[in-house]
């Protein structure tokens, strides 16, 4: 659980930097979203999260 909460604060702060670059525009934040919530309704949201889960496990076992 912890995990994901970090993932979704990480992705709002980058949507928040990306916007007040410019590099981002708010319709394009908008699509993102709405696919977002298309992508966690479907088949596909079990394997997306079983890769997040993996990367983070992955990223969590390296020493510096």
């Amino acid at each position: 659980m912890a995990i994901s909460i970090s993932v979704v604060v990480l992705l709002l702060i980058l949507a928040v930097v990306f916007l007040r670059n410019g590099a981002l525009k708010p319709s394009h934040a908008v699509v993102c979203v709405l696919l977002g919530f298309c992508l966690a309704s479907t088949n596909v949201a079990p394997t997306i999260h079983s890769g997040i889960t993996a990367t983070s496990d992955l990223v969590s076992g390296l020493r510096p």
